[in-house]
């Protein structure tokens, strides 16, 4: 058991009979109140999203993962083929569990992917990643300003909001947990 306070984003936690993956969470202290945790839950079993409140006191039973660091080697209809980097076993993991990860991997990326009783529920991405940008407008001399930005494409489809002085075929640190770009390489 975990108190809520303690939750995160990517934690699974069971509620009434069901599990559910953090999506994003927010510590709220309104006023003259006791603090609460406003989390998004996402169910993986019906692969909705519900909004949960919790008192600073609950407790939340936290569920016990298998984490393996598998390599994405490429998709198949609606699921994505990943293979352990240990024991090279290919697995098949569906589209629902690894959407959010997905605009973040090129082929042979690694991530962690947690399992739950022999089943892939969610891939844990590092904190960056390192994309090719394939589709940007051009840069010109002198756009050194950092904080004016334009669109970018990347490798994986994603797209970026990047300072003007970055161009096509650059590649770039790009945050996972936000989705914004942070330096270049």
């Amino acid at each position: 058991m975990i108190s809520a306070t303690e939750i995160k984003r990517g934690t699974v936690i069971k509620l009434e009979g069901e599990l559910y993956l953090v999506v994003d969470y927010q510590h709220v202290t309104p006023g003259n109140w006791r603090g609460m945790v406003q989390a998004k839950l996402k169910s993986l079993k019906q692969e909705s999203v519900v909004q949960k409140r919790f008192r600073s006191t609950d407790k939340l039973e936290d569920i016990f993962l298998d984490y393996r660091t598998m390599e994405y080697l490429y998709k198949d209809g609606d699921n994505y083929c990943f293979m352990d980097t240990e024991n090279y076993e290919q697995i098949s993991i569906s589209k629902e569990a690894v959407a959010d990860a997905m605009p973040y991997m090129t082929l042979n990326s690694q991530a962690k992917i947690a399992f739950y009783e022999g089943k892939p529920i969610s891939v844990e991405l590092p904190t960056s990643v390192t994309l090719k940008i394939v589709e940007t407008d051009p840069g010109s001399k002198g756009d050194t300003v950092v904080n004016v930005y334009k669109p970018a494409k990347l490798e994986t489809g994603l797209i970026v909001k990047v300072p003007l002085y970055v161009n096509k075929g650059e590649i770039i640190k790009v945050d996972t947990r936000t989705g914004e770009f942070i330096s270049r390489e």
